[in-house]
């Protein structure tokens, strides 16, 4: 499936900015099962300083916002070609080794709920994948999906305490789980082109497991599916913090509003 997408951040300031600097994750992985075909990244208020490969082998790209900008804006877009694979990525590659992705972080620290959570979910008889669609079926029936009751700090304990929270909630919950039981997991940040509309208002987050013979196996736990042709990958991490699309500081604005325009659509390949 060829994917396009066009995705604008746009930041306003209540005052000028007298410096800013921001790590940008929005370059999606040429991974297996997806090949990157066009992609390219636009900035106003802002500019390009550098780009490199972070540990988990996200391409992350540095941007400075210029000085005295009440307003900046980072567009990016291309075309990316997927697979339908099952879900499954394949074997491990990247600078981590695979137990870096055992250890808990403080959005995913596991207290009383998720060790309640993990007693109850029924393990497959023939096998580990079959026992975490019961985790990530689990998850989503004790977390239903709702905006506005948790931030992009909740970790996974309070998403759970609350019984709500969206794709990121339910990402960091799937994380705590598979870890106690002793499963590498890692959170990953991208794109899904929806069946009923273009336009959206965020990106998608979901998780990948590392299964033995199968290698890491991706598990939207939000949808109830593993990732299909519609998803496309862009980072990955321990957590949302590692994968975040833009995260940075500034320095002589107080307060800031921040609008996300992002449509992704099926391109039509001409025979």
């Amino acid at each position: 499936m060829r994917l396009a997408i066009r995705h604008t951040t746009h930041y306003s300031f209540a005052e000028p900015v007298a410096h800013g600097l921001q790590r940008v994750r929005l370059t999606p992985k040429p991974t297996q099962g997806q090949h990157i075909l066009e992609w390219t990244m636009h900035y106003k208020g802002a500019r390009e300083e550098l780009s490199y490969d972070d540990q988990n082998f996200n391409h992350v790209t540095l941007v400075s916002v210029e000085p005295g900008a009440t307003e900046v804006e980072i567009t990016c877009q291309g075309v990316v070609e997927t697979e339908d694979n099952a879900g499954v990525l394949g074997p491990h590659a990247g600078y981590l080794p695979l137990w870096a992705f055992l250890g808990h972080t403080p959005l995913t620290e596991p207290g009383p709920g998720i060790r309640a959570l993990i007693a109850k979910v029924p393990r497959g008889p023939t096998g580990m994948v079959e026992t975490l669609h019961n985790l990530s079926n689990a998850i989503r029936e004790q977390v239903p999906y709702r905006t506005g009751v948790t931030g992009v700090g909740t970790s996974a304990e309070q998403a759970l305490a609350v019984r709500g929270g969206v794709c990121q909630d339910h990402a960091h919950i799937f994380l705590a789980a598979a870890r106690m039981l002793e499963v590498p997991a890692r959170y990953v940040s991208g794109y899904l082109m929806m069946n009923d509309r273009i336009e959206q208002e965020a990106t998608h987050a979901w998780v990948e497991a590392w299964v033995q013979n199968l290698g890491w196996v991706g598990f939207d736990v939000s949808n109830g599916i593993s990732p299909d042709p519609r998803y496309v990958r862009v980072a990955t991490g321990r957590d949302y913090t590692d994968a975040a699309p833009v995260t940075g500081i500034s320095y002589g604005a107080v307060e800031q509003e921040l609008r996300v325009n992002l449509a992704v659509e099926q391109q039509v390949v001409e025979q």
